[in-house]
């Protein structure tokens, strides 16, 4: 269990911190700016993302999504769903976007390099892994997660270690950074919509692809808290150098260089992993829900967005995140709602298919078991069991079965195959 919820948490961290968060910008505009008030606002983001990752990975889940309409669908009225369906998808395809301008961005400020050189290598890497399962996809966007959180509480280490003793004048060097916010708290309920619609698509995704409702939620509240908490830590220790960094597209990389010019570059490789997680699940997501009923289109449709993503990223990488991310903010912020009011109103309904699912899989991994006795009053439990359930008995069956034979594969305490021609160990079985 606990394996599968960091995996979880690590690739909702991982969707979460794209160019803007990790390159510092995008909390320097919606935080800093604002002073001290600013890193209070960061708290409450931090807070709200938790139960954000919650509701999100849990609604995933209990509906078996395979792209975000099939929660939207059930969650709202036809014509809010057909909204926010259009709204999620201009996001993950504009966050998509801004990806390939940070990442020329990242290259050309750490190495001088032309900032299409950054974006074609981003480019590469996308078309090239945007082609696997989903379970695959969240396993790299995890995996690469662990290298910025290290960064970030480093360079956060550093801030405070040389955090001049009179604060006064930062307040008056946060004032000057450009924003489009009028306040602290308009900035931060702005920040947590748009960092929920960041995520929405390929963490309901994620979510769908585990059955245990209750796993899934566990994993996304989690990454909500380390996402929460290193949006403190990058608010503070931006705050605390902000009259050195203000001025920079990449004040963390700034940061982080300024304790010595090899933290730069290795910081820089981590935020350019950060970007291309981001990336890939946008785009990924997008591609899932542009192809649904037609998965054989997959792969083309994929290859079209993805360029047409790179083309429109070289309207510059700042100005796309001082204007368009205040923007998608509000649609977030209404989507945010509409979800956890779902989470509310259905939590009981949850908790209890979180129970019926458990007692069909232990019923179907018994079917399975050559070591095991299934009797014919399992069959009649487990056919009910599966009425009961809120997806379609089928799909529920056959996804069960696919889940119980890869575990039972896995285990070389079993001896089963596919084929259904198990050697057993003299056991009675009912088909």
């Amino acid at each position: 269990m606990l394996k599968r919820v960091m995996a979880i948490a690590m690739a909702f961290v991982g969707l979460s911190v794209g160019a803007g968060f990790a390159s510092g910008q995008e909390v320097l505009q919606f935080f800093v700016v604002f002073g001290h008030a600013g890193l209070w606002g960061a708290v409450f983001v931090a807070l709200m993302m938790c139960i954000v990752g919650l509701v999100i990975l849990q609604l995933g889940s209990y509906y078996q999504a395979t792209e975000h309409t099939a929660v939207f669908d059930q969650v709202a009225h036809p014509v809010a769903a057909r909204f926010l369906d259009g709204s999620v998808m201009l996001t993950i395809f504009s966050l998509g976007m801004v990806m390939f301008a940070g990442a020329g961005a990242n290259l050309d400020q750490q190495f001088g390099l032309p900032v299409w050189v950054g974006s074609i290598i981003l480019l590469v890497l996308v078309l090239v892994l945007g082609r696997l399962d989903v379970d695959k996809v969240s396993n790299i966007i995890g995996a690469i997660t662990p290298g910025i959180i290290l960064f970030i509480v480093i360079a956060a280490i550093y801030a405070f270690a040389t955090a001049p003793d009179d604060w006064s004048h930062l307040e008056e060097s946060a004032s000057t950074i450009r924003t489009t916010l009028p306040n602290v708290w308009v900035g931060a309920l702005n920040y947590l919509g748009f960092s929920l619609i960041v995520v929405v698509s390929m963490s309901i995704v994620i979510g769908g692809y585990y059955l245990n409702a209750r796993i899934a939620g566990i994993g996304g509240l989690l990454g909500g808290g380390i996402f929460g908490l290193m949006l403190c830590l990058v608010a503070s220790s931006l705050f605390l150098k902000v009259d050195m960094l203000k001025d920079d597209a990449m004040p963390m990389l700034t940061l982080v260089g300024l304790m010595h010019p090899i933290m730069g570059t290795l910081m820089s490789v981590a935020i350019y992993g950060m970007i291309f997680n981001s990336a890939l699940g946008m785009f990924y997501a997008l591609t899932r829900r542009l192809t649904v009923g037609k998965p054989q289109n997959f792969n083309s449709t994929f290859v079209i967005v993805v360029l047409i993503g790179f083309v429109l990223s070289f309207l510059g990488f700042r100005t796309l995140v001082t204007y368009l991310y205040p923007l998608l903010g509000y649609v977030g912020v209404a989507l945010m709602f509409v979800l956890v009011y779902a989470w509310v109103r259905d939590r009981g309904m949850i908790v209890n298919e979180v129970k019926r699912r458990q007692r069909i899989r232990e019923l179907v991994t018994r079917k399975l078991d050559p070591s095991r006795k299934f009797t014919a009053g399992h069959q009649r439990e487990l056919t009910r069991r599966l009425k009961a359930s809120n997806i379609d008995e089928e799909e529920m069956a056959a996804t069960v079965r696919e889940k119980v034979e890869r575990q039972l594969n896995e285990d070389e305490s079993v001896d089963f195959s596919t084929d259904g021609k198990s050697s057993g160990r003299g056991s009675s079985r009912v088909n």
